[in-house]
């Protein structure tokens, strides 16, 4: 499960007003699946760690009136290069390759 949906399902139930309230931080820019869910939630704002290393659906995102900001956060990155490194099979695998 990656850590947006993992971050929904953790929420549990709850109204749609408070996810219209909510600001989702997400430390790679979303996949499509996590782009979905994002747009279905009506969640109105993502802050992304970093996209170097994976370019998810952003713009997709932007075109539903989604805020978007990235980061470009340094230890984000560097912590994906590491676990891309370590695992990539792992990191293939989470990324539908």
């Amino acid at each position: 499960m990656h850590g947006e949906m993992d971050a929904l399902e953790n929420a549990g139930r709850q109204p749609a007003s408070v996810y219209r309230n909510c600001v989702l931080y997400t430390t790679l820019s979303p996949c499509p699946m996590c782009s979905g869910a994002i747009i279905l939630y009506g969640i109105p704002h993502v802050i992304i760690g970093e996209n170097r290393t994976f370019m998810g659906e952003e713009e997709l995102l932007r075109s539903r009136d989604v805020t978007v900001e990235v980061l470009q956060d340094e230890q984000c990155i560097g912590m994906m290069e590491e676990f891309i490194r370590q695992r990539p099979e792992l990191w293939n695998e989470d990324i539908g390759v």
